[in-house]
């Protein structure tokens, strides 16, 4: 039997359609906060160089705000295979690839550049090397930026100010031995249940870089902020081997590529934010402390640096440590 001409069109086309769907693969991308935040510009950054990079056989599809969990469980999700990829800042990061607790020391990181140079070095090139064996890619280092103190009670210029409050931290020991050398009560807590307990007064403030306390809104539940810059917060663009295995080495490459844009895009969105990001928190009825007792909290910290070199290494703290 012949096929009407028109018949057979439509089925050329959609024999067309359906090939063109089958070559197209959508990955699932989360992170903690909004899309517009230095997570969702590094996100869409990547996003848009690998499509552009495969000619449109891989794609994205956004979860922002958490819609996926939290950054622990995005991470197992990544480990299993259940998630794509994740924007995820090291604090939970260290629970399943201990090499990358190191970074996350306080007062470890003069300033941008340093921190910058070390994850872009050799230090930082060899931890991630150390994600596959644990089940997770990581592509490259993206950033959160350096974390300050916010709280409802009063103004924290030295460790004593801070002493006694309930502070929620990531689920971090490497964060957690540090903060209770200043007196803080530290309260592990995953990020999407945070705006919550600062609004019932479950903990009465948290610490996150200027970025993240813009993006959550945070000047309306936090009266309190003091520019402690205590850790410099990097964050991971992590990948599920499960599609890491599937790629050509070409497309490996242009994920590799696409990876370094986008964390070089992330890192302009933090400068921007904190360039502007403090004058906007005060207009939004934010009190800043701007100058604190950086000296203070260092000796404060000592007995913690007793630890951390026995954790990691003295040589190796050093070594981060003389990197100019």
């Amino acid at each position: 039997m012949q096929l009407h001409p028109l018949v057979a069109t439509l089925g050329l086309a959609l024999g067309f359609c359906a090939s063109a769907t089958a070559q197209t693969t959508t990955l699932k991308i989360g992170y903690a906060t909004t899309p517009e935040s230095h997570y969702g510009v590094g996100a869409k950054v990547f996003c848009d160089e690998v499509e552009k990079g495969t000619q449109g056989r891989y794609k994205c599809q956004h979860f922002p705000n958490s819609a996926l969990g939290g950054e622990r469980e995005q991470i197992e999700a990544i480990q299993l295979g259940t998630q794509d990829l994740v924007n995820t800042s090291t604090g939970p990061v260290g629970n399943f690839v201990p090499e990358v607790k190191i970074v996350d020391i306080p007062f470890l990181f003069r300033d941008y550049d340093h921190a910058r140079k070390v994850m872009d070095g050799p230090i930082g090139q060899d931890i991630l090397t150390k994600f596959p064996s644990k089940g997770i890619i990581a592509l490259a280092w993206t950033e959160n930026g350096f974390r300050h103190m916010t709280n409802s009670k009063r103004d924290i210029v030295k460790p004593a100010d801070a002493a006694g409050l309930k502070m929620r931290t990531m689920e971090n020991k490497v964060h957690m031995d540090g903060y209770r050398t200043f007196g803080i009560l530290p309260t592990p807590m995953a990020f999407p249940e945070l705006f919550g307990a600062l609004q019932q007064g479950t903990v009465d403030g948290q610490e996150n870089p200027i970025p993240v306390i813009l993006s959550s809104k945070f000047s309306q539940v936090q009266k309190h902020l003091s520019l402690t810059g205590h850790v410099y917060s990097p964050a991971l663009l992590l990948l599920s081997p499960k599609v890491w295995n599937k790629l050509s080495d070409a497309d490996k490459k242009v994920f590799t590529d696409a990876a370094k844009t986008a964390g070089a895009a992330q890192r302009k969105k933090v400068n921007d934010d904190e360039n502007n990001g403090i004058a906007m928190l005060e207009s939004q009825g934010m009190k800043v402390t701007k100058v604190v007792d950086g000296n203070a909290f260092r000796e404060a910290l000592k007995p913690a640096y007793v630890g951390y070199a026995k954790e990691f290494g003295a040589d190796n703290i050093k070594k981060i440590q003389d990197v100019r």
